[in-house]
C-alpha cells in the first residue's frame, strides 16, 4: 500500500462521518416513535404515516410543524378540504363535514413539531459520547458536527423538496450542533490532558531510570 499523508487519511475520515450519521440517526429512530405514540395526537399521526415514518426524521417540515402534503385547487384556508368527500374526474361529487371517530379534520398537531425539536437535541446529547469514542480528536469535533448538520440538511432538502424555511426548525439544529461541539470538545481535551500527562511521567520515570543506571546506581539483577 502506498503510504498516507500523515494527519490525512480520507478512508477513515469517510468512515468517521459514515458512522456518526447513521448512529445519529439511529438515536432518532429509537427515541421518536414511542414519545410521538403517547403525546402526538393519533389521527393527526396516523394520517401522516404514523410514529415509525421515515418522513418523521428527514422531513424538517415535521418538526416545523407544518403541512407536509400539498392542498389542491377549490381547498379550504388549511388547504384540506380536498381530501374529504368522494372525488370523481376532478369533481367533488359528495362529503358531509361530519367526521367519523377515524377520520382526521386536516389540521396539524403542533405538540408532534415540539417532541421531534426535543428528540434532535436529545441526539445531539448522544452524538457528544459518538463523536468522544469515534472522533477523539478535540480539534475535529467542530468539523464533524457541522458535517453531520450539512449532511442533514441536504438530506432533508432533498426529501421534501424544499429548502428549510422554519426559524424553529433552524434554532433546533443549531441548538443541537452547539451542544454537541461545546461537549464533546470538552471531553476529548480532557481525556488529551489525562493521557498526555500520563504519558509524561511514564518518559520522565525512564529518563531518571537511564541516567540512574549510567550512574551506577542500579545494580543489575543476577549480580552479585
Amino acid at each position: 500500500m502506498p503510504p498516507r499523508i500523515q494527519g490525512w487519511d480520507p478512508i477513515l475520515i469517510i468512515s468517521q462521518i459514515v458512522c456518526l450519521q447513521s448512529f445519529h440517526y439511529l438515536t432518532l429512530s429509537f427515541i421518536i416513535p414511542p414519545l410521538l405514540s403517547v403525546f402526538a395526537e393519533p389521527h393527526a399521526l396516523a394520517h401522516q404515516g404514523g410514529a415509525g415514518s421515515v418522513g418523521m426524521i428527514m422531513d424538517w417540515r415535521e418538526m416545523a410543524g407544518r403541512a407536509t402534503i400539498t392542498g389542491m385547487e377549490g381547498d379550504d384556508s388549511r388547504g384540506w378540504s380536498a381530501f374529504r368527500g368522494v372525488w370523481s374526474g376532478g369533481k367533488r361529487l359528495g362529503g358531509g363535514s361530519v367526521l367519523q371517530g377515524w377520520e382526521w379534520e386536516g389540521g396539524t398537531d403542533p405538540s408532534r413539531g415540539w417532541i421531534i425539536g426535543l428528540c434532535w437535541l436529545l441526539a445531539s446529547g448522544a452524538d457528544v459520547l459518538y463523536i468522544y469514542h469515534i472522533v477523539r480528536k478535540p480539534t475535529h469535533v467542530l468539523d464533524f458536527a457541522l458535517t453531520l448538520l450539512l449532511n442533514h440538511l441536504i438530506l432533508t432538502t432533498y426529501y421534501s423538496s424544499s429548502l428549510p424555511s422554519s426559524l424553529f426548525f433552524w434554532l433546533v439544529v443549531f441548538g443541537g450542533s452547539a451542544i454537541t461541539i461545546i461537549f464533546a470538545e470538552q471531553l476529548c481535551v480532557r481525556r488529551e490532558m489525562k493521557e498526555g500527562l500520563g504519558t509524561d511521567y511514564t518518559q520522565l520515570q525512564d529518563v531518571q531510570r537511564n541516567h540512574d543506571a549510567e550512574e551506577g546506581r542500579v545494580i543489575p539483577q543476577g549480580s552479585d
